[in-house]
């Protein structure tokens, strides 16, 4: 089983990336492999709407969304790291979110996902909120840990210093692991994923 971390910090080895790698570090203890999605520098597209992506499953602007896209269709759950940027996630991570999830949803549906946020001070939990809203509409289960999935620092050492934090990511990382290997369990038993009804669009509130 793999999980792929998504690193939404254009700094690699930044303080989203000392998160991630405690939760990564945890999963491979659990026997679970895990592989580093870093976004990097280069700017990153908003959608589009131009909805050519209904059609072919891949996005008209042919970047790291693609490759991503491709490769969540092998993963079998998802952690995404972002720092926190004016309370939110960062902007690069923004734009690669709202095209992944319109163009690859269905490689990630019934697979489980989990946000991750650092940040100096506050604004945690908005952007873990914004974060989180992603998978509920993706019929992704939404992995917890003992506390809301954040780290606190302005440097990775502050990162590693925040005890409690790094416990976080550690509870986090087994608790995935755990959905996991229970999610295999279910499968080899013969339960199935819920059959999907056609979806209802309704454009107004009555």
């Amino acid at each position: 089983m793999k999980v792929i971390l998504i690193n939404g910090s254009p700094h690699p080895k930044g303080c989203t990336y000392t998160a991630l790698n405690e939760v990564a570090s945890t999963l491979e203890k659990n026997n679970i492999e895990t592989e580093l999605f870093q976004l990097g520098r280069k700017p990153i597209s908003g959608c589009l709407g131009c909805n050519s992506c209904t059609q072919t499953g891949k996005c008209i602007v042919d970047d790291l969304v693609n490759v991503f896209i491709d490769k969540a269709k092998e993963a079998d759950g998802f952690i995404f790291g972002s720092p926190v940027h004016y309370a939110s996630a960062s902007g690069a991570m923004t734009s690669f979110m709202d095209r992944v999830f319109y163009a690859g949803a269905k490689n990630m549906r019934f697979k489980p996902a989990a946000a991750v946020v650092s940040c100096r001070r506050a604004g945690s939990t908005a952007a873990l909120d914004q974060l989180n809203k992603y998978f509920m509409l993706s019929q992704m289960p939404v992995v917890s840990s003992q506390y809301w999935n954040m780290v606190h620092g302005f440097t990775p050492d502050d990162v590693r210093q925040d005890k409690e934090g790094m416990q976080t990511m550690r509870v986090l990382g087994n608790n995935m692991a755990w959905f996991l290997y229970s999610f295999e369990a279910a499968q080899k038993a013969g339960i199935n994923r819920p059959e999907q009804e056609e979806r209802i669009w309704t454009p107004f509130i009555r």
